[in-house]
């Protein structure tokens, strides 16, 4: 069975996502140090900046699933990636013009965020397409997982010398890049979609009533929403617990916190790197368990580190290493799983579900932290959010998910409805 190497779609593909993910990252630290030096933005501005570029996805992400299951998600994606660069480019030119001014920011990450939803609702059901063969849905799903974890590590750094060079504004510019090579990338692909069938039921409500009853109809995607849900409302808090505890306890600089999160996103690169492997070996069901295990107990170093600062700053290293090295495992598996378990014509839907999902749970998480915190404490909150990621464990140990030998057959289009008469 040849590889995803002889490929040459999918390389494309992949080539040009691993790109725009890299670009995404300037963008992240870019976009709010542009509304930091440019327009002395306070805390509750850079706050609400961050806001808008993830609301569409809890607003829209389902709509956007039931639309995108109607259209070539190729030409979705074309489309939002123009989108995306001319928004990302307005911003340096605004600014060389001299009339960027803090809520025209504000309505820029909004759109940006739209568009992004749009596009993040497409990708993941159109890789099937390129892949074909079911088989090849881990290794797929390993590559984009490595893709995504060299930009988590590389990102930072990228994004910090070049808004040092450049200004943050101009830095933006190569976001903007790197969305033309993605979408030069998606041009070169020659795999065409099928045209979507047509349904007797096009009404918006109904068919996004089938993908949430899709979704959590079946038990095996049942779980994987309901434990991805808790494993992202966990990260979130514990992430933003300990940038407040590390920048007013600790007295952490920006760089060492930087550096603590940089390390951490290479456990997630190894992660991603062996799990086709460690998948081959052992059976897919357990290697889910360990891995989200990991993903889960990593908080509770946190809470145990004691001593001197720098012993302090190991501990909490380790545990960030060993949570992101649980979900690049996990992440490859949990992306197979969901992709072999749906059919094309509801995997746009079942993306936005997860999407809406994974986002909601990391958006109550943020709101979790900080109230938390100010009624707690650091140290207590910290123990609170880590027994509370201790106690998911339990959902795993029932999950169907984790007695998986292998992944389940592909599933077939669902029949269509008979009609009256």
């Amino acid at each position: 069975m040849p590889s995803l190497w002889h490929n040459p779609d999918f390389l494309k593909f992949w080539f040009g996502e691993t790109i725009s993910l890299l670009g995404t990252q300037v963008t992240n630290l870019a976009l709010p140090l542009t509304a930091l030096y440019a327009f002395n933005a306070s805390d509750e501005q850079v706050g609400l900046l961050r806001f808008l570029q993830l609301v569409p996805y809890l607003g829209l992400a389902l709509v956007f699933g039931v639309w995108v299951d109607r259209s070539r998600r190729r030409n979705v994606m074309l489309g939002t990636n123009i989108v995306r660069m001319v928004l990302i480019a307005l911003i340096p030119v605004l600014h060389w013009l001299d009339v960027l001014n803090m809520p025209l920011l504000l309505v820029i990450a909004c759109a940006l965020g739209v568009a992004s939803c749009l596009f993040d609702v497409s990708w993941m059901p159109f890789v099937p397409t390129l892949v074909k063969d079911p088989r090849h849905y881990v290794e797929a799903s390993q590559k984009m997982g490595v893709s995504q974890s060299v930009s988590d590590v590389a990102g930072p750094g990228m994004a910090g010398v070049l808004v040092a060079a450049m200004t943050a504004p101009v830095a933006l510019v190569v976001n903007a890049f790197s969305y033309l090579v993605s979408t030069v990338m998606l041009l070169l692909v020659r795999t065409r979609e099928a045209r979507p069938e047509p349904t007797a039921r096009r009404h918006v409500g109904v068919e996004l009533k089938e993908g949430l009853q899709w979704v959590f109809g079946k038990p095996i995607l049942r779980w994987l929403a309901l434990v991805g849900f808790c494993c992202n409302f966990s990260m979130i808090t514990v992430w933003t617990m300990f940038l407040i505890y590390g920048s007013k306890v600790l007295h952490l600089s920006s760089s060492v916190l930087g550096g603590i999160f940089a390390t951490a996103s290479i456990g997630g690169l190894i992660g991603a790197m062996v799990s086709r492997k460690v998948v081959g070996r052992f059976p897919i069901g357990r290697v889910y368990f360990v891995a989200q295990t990991a993903l889960l107990l990593g908080p509770m170093l946190i809470v145990l580190a004691a001593g001197p600062t720098p012993v302090v700053v190991g501990m909490v290293v380790l545990s960030f290493f060993t949570t992101y090295l649980g979900l690049g495992i996990a992440n490859v598996i949990i992306v197979s799983v969901r992709q072999t378990t749906t059919p094309q014509s509801m995997m746009s839907r079942m993306t936005a579900c997860f999407r809406t999902l994974l986002f909601g749970g990391g958006a109550l998480g943020g709101l979790a932290a900080g109230l938390l915190t100010g009624w707690l404490g650091d140290r207590n909150a910290l123990t609170v959010a880590a027994v509370f990621s201790a106690a998911v464990v339990v959902a795993l140990v029932r999950s169907p998910v984790s007695r998986l030998r292998e992944l389940p057959p592909a599933a077939e289009e669902p029949a269509p409805a008979a009609k009256a008469g």
